[in-house]
């Protein structure tokens, strides 16, 4: 092999694994996207049909491990969350489904605010900080985001058990950091976020 066709698939490589990194989860394939430029739709991500997996707390395994900074500088850590029910959703800002889903996310962020046991953590896959700051101020998003699309470590600390296979995707871990629920696509109302956080926090699914 040339140095140059070496340097031209080493390239294309690094491009690749950058946009797996970004859409980690999005699907098992890229069938999805293929099928949407094949048809010429312009929508680039895989959405999910909003379906809830939720896993009954004998069935759970290990606590999902992650430290990471948010765009305020400050430090976010699975470790120190332990005790909390913790809401991590997936987005990007030119996601249609995440722009639809922002006001039942912060309505159930608002009806938690005054527990201290409940925690919102928001992942941005794609955008720079002002891209996604824009999005926070036009939908009022007011809690933490991490920005994961240059190393991805929200989304690999949440690749195994049940992954956030779609983008929006909203994960639900219990008090003891454990993947409780997941919603695989766009939120479509507060009634189901706000039953699985109440759930664990009641005990119910114990």
């Amino acid at each position: 092999m040339s140095t140059t066709t070496r340097t031209r698939t080493t390239a294309v490589l690094a491009i690749a694994t950058a946009a797996a990194l970004a859409l980690v989860g999005c699907t098992s394939s890229n069938d999805g996207i293929a099928a949407q430029y094949g048809s010429g739709s312009g929508q680039n991500y895989i959405s999910g049909t909003g379906a809830v997996t939720e896993v009954a707390a004998d069935e759970r395994t290990d606590p999902i491990d992650f430290t990471a900074e948010s765009m305020e500088g400050d430090r976010l850590s699975a470790a120190d969350l332990r005790g909390d029910v913790v809401v991590i959703n997936f987005w990007y800002a030119s996601c249609p489904p995440c722009r639809a889903e922002a006001k039942h996310l912060n309505a159930v962020h608002d009806a938690f605010a005054d527990d201290d046991h409940v925690q919102f953590i928001g992942v941005n896959v794609r955008d720079e900080a002002g891209t996604a700051k824009a999005f926070e101020r036009k939908f009022g998003v007011d809690y933490p985001t991490v920005l994961d699309a240059s190393n991805g470590t929200m989304q690999l600390a949440l690749s195994g058990q049940i992954a956030p296979n779609a983008v929006p995707t909203t994960i639900v871990l219990d008090e003891k950091g454990r993947v409780a629920a997941r919603v695989l696509g766009a939120v479509d109302g507060p009634g189901i976020l706000k039953t699985l956080v109440s759930d664990e926090l009641s005990g119910k699914a114990s």
